[in-house]
């Protein structure tokens, strides 16, 4: 198994490390995700080591890393580096080869990302200057309501009403959250709001006509707002099978066409 080709690809991101290892078939034979910690060179080598692992092979097997994401450039033992961008548009058209519309909501930022059939990017924007409709903004609601991230989702699929929060700037929502608790209203009202908030940020940051691939580590666990899109759009709404992973998925692609 170890005499053939595999594939690195690295996306260090602001909240999360996503390492996927692909074969010459393009097949996923590893992956990891782990928490960005403070130890920036600590954590990529642990991910990296725990994704080859998990494709039990040796680390020679590998016959390029090719790393994205913000913190790249920190990855001393990649053989190259592609944006963002980039690499999220290569993973998205790898599972949809078509015109499409990604959006890709992470846990600092949120990338709306055009792309033609062949995968050329059209144009992108990305929202940086705040939490706003993120991973971060989700993250302050949960602490706010005294509630574990991965019950956001249960809570709020539970909720029949659209009570979206009237701010979606982080310090705003959570003023706004101490507010509605007063008022007794229901903590999945406020998570589905919270939700609500996500796609209204989304939908204001650019026009999404077309066909639409949500990506990101916050859809990966909260289908719930994948629902809420498909209803204000009325039509389906895509997902790649692996949607955290998928800049890491379009960086693992790159590198095997640079070695090839």
């Amino acid at each position: 198994m170890s005499d053939r080709g595999y594939f690195a690809g690295i996306d260090v991101g602001t909240s999360y490390i996503k390492v996927v290892i692909i074969d010459e078939k393009n097949k996923i034979t590893g992956s990891f995700i782990d928490r960005t910690s403070p130890d920036l060179q600590k954590s990529i080598k642990n991910g990296y080591g725990k994704a080859v692992s998990s494709a039990s092979i040796p680390n020679n097997a590998v016959k390029h890393v090719t790393a994205t994401g913000f913190g790249r450039e920190n990855v001393s033992f990649a053989n190259s580096v592609v944006t963002e961008i980039s690499s999220h548009a290569k993973g998205a058209h790898h599972y949809f080869p078509k015109k499409i519309i990604i959006v890709d909501i992470g846990g600092q930022d949120t990338k709306i990302i055009k792309i033609d059939s062949k995968g050329k990017i059209q144009g992108f924007k990305m929202n940086r200057k705040c939490a706003a409709g993120t991973g971060s903004f989700l993250e302050e609601i949960a602490y706010k309501l005294n509630i574990p991230m991965d019950e956001m989702n249960t809570l709020a699929a539970k909720s029949d009403k659209e009570t979206a929060l009237s701010s979606f700037c982080t310090v705003f929502a959570s003023t706004e959250i101490i507010t509605r608790i007063k008022e007794g209203e229901k903590i999945e009202d406020m998570v589905k709001g919270a939700f609500e908030s996500i796609v209204r940020r989304v939908i204001e940051m650019d026009t999404l006509i077309g066909t639409v691939v949500i990506t990101g580590g916050v859809v990966t666990y909260n289908d719930v707002i994948l629902k809420i899109l498909s209803k204000q759009f009325r039509k389906e709404i895509l997902t790649p099978p692996k949607p955290q992973l998928s800049g890491a998925i379009g960086a693992a692609l790159f590198a095997k066409e640079e070695k090839n």
